[in-house]
């Protein structure tokens, strides 16, 4: 293929098309072309600077989940996790502990005591090492249901914040192991040497297995209390802005984080591949203890994280 001239044609190639997807895949395909050109072969291109960001009236909503029927949560969207899953986290996941009531999804973690049924004394993995399980709670996700590639994700919710809560909104990608499938962290809230933080992180494959390289940023609870000394007991809106050329994660429309895909590249595990430049699903858990979570506090229980609603928009 020959050089293209100069943006402008790019542009007015673009304008003659009326249909939106054939439109936004040939432009950012045209745009692409000219700014590998303009950094010498780059894979990711650099973000035109009039193109974010985006205003409210560009962005689309395509699918929603607002939880307004009381009862179990969707099954065509929603799956569960069951028992003891990473990080040396202190509860048993179960579907029990997650329903809808009062248009909102409630995830509760509660106290228990109860022997553990996939206990086993010279197991491996360290929750079949674990005689009893002492806490419950569970964790949803939407893998092979639904999963998205671009666009912006809000989520509205009211997170606990007592001593051990380890609530979180995040996505996965799938036909990679872990972090060679690529992970974003929209919301995590743990404590850091005692003091609680509200983190924003992306993830992706080193070269070695099971070693991620992150991209985080920690903001200590304090900076939002500052604001709202109330914080805590009010919902609050997480946003990703996801596209071609970064991922951007918000609170309350204040910037959080931002990391531009031409970082986000695998190390040898993951081929060098991309993994941002592939569909994620969503998970909404909240765990208790473990790697991060920090002490827990038994007079908290129960603990309620509550969902108002997970949207997904398209950009027009």
């Amino acid at each position: 293929m020959g050089k293209i001239a100069h943006a402008a044609d790019s542009s007015y190639i673009c304008a003659q098309i009326t249909n939106y997807k054939m439109r936004k895949t040939l432009c950012t395909v045209l745009l692409g072309l000219l700014a590998t050109e303009a950094l010498g072969g780059s894979e990711f291109p650099q973000r035109p600077s009039n193109e974010f960001p985006k205003q409210p009236e560009e962005w689309t909503l395509v699918w929603s989940d607002e939880f307004n029927t009381d009862g179990c949560p969707d099954p065509a969207t929603w799956s569960f996790e069951q028992g003891f899953v990473r990080n040396h986290e202190d509860q048993w996941y179960q579907p029990d502990n997650a329903w809808q009531q009062d248009g909102l999804l409630i995830i509760e973690a509660r106290r228990d005591d109860r022997p553990n049924p996939t206990y086993r004394p010279n197991a491996r993995h360290w929750g079949a090492q674990r005689e009893r399980i002492s806490y419950t709670s569970a964790c949803l996700h939407t893998r092979g249901k639904r999963d998205f590639l671009y666009g912006r994700m809000e989520v509205s919710a009211r997170i606990p914040t007592a001593g051990g809560a380890w609530p979180a909104i995040w996505t996965l990608g799938s036909g990679m192991e872990w972090p060679s499938c690529g992970e974003i962290d929209q919301m995590e809230f743990y404590r850091i040497n005692g003091v609680p933080h509200i983190l924003a992180n992306v993830a992706w494959g080193s070269d070695q297995r099971y070693q991620a390289v992150w991209r985080s940023r920690r903001v200590p609870f304090t900076h939002f209390l500052q604001k709202d000394p109330d914080w805590a007991q009010q919902f609050h809106v997480w946003r990703m802005d996801w596209d071609e050329y970064s991922i951007r994660l918000y609170l309350d429309d204040e910037l959080l984080n931002e990391v531009p895909l031409s970082a986000t590249v695998n190390g040898a595990i993951g081929r060098h591949t991309n993994p941002f430049t592939k569909p994620q699903y969503i998970l909404l858990n909240l765990a208790l203890g473990g790697d991060n979570g920090g002490a827990i506090d038994d007079a908290a229980f129960p603990m309620r994280y509550e969902i108002d609603y997970v949207r997904i928009y398209e950009c027009r």
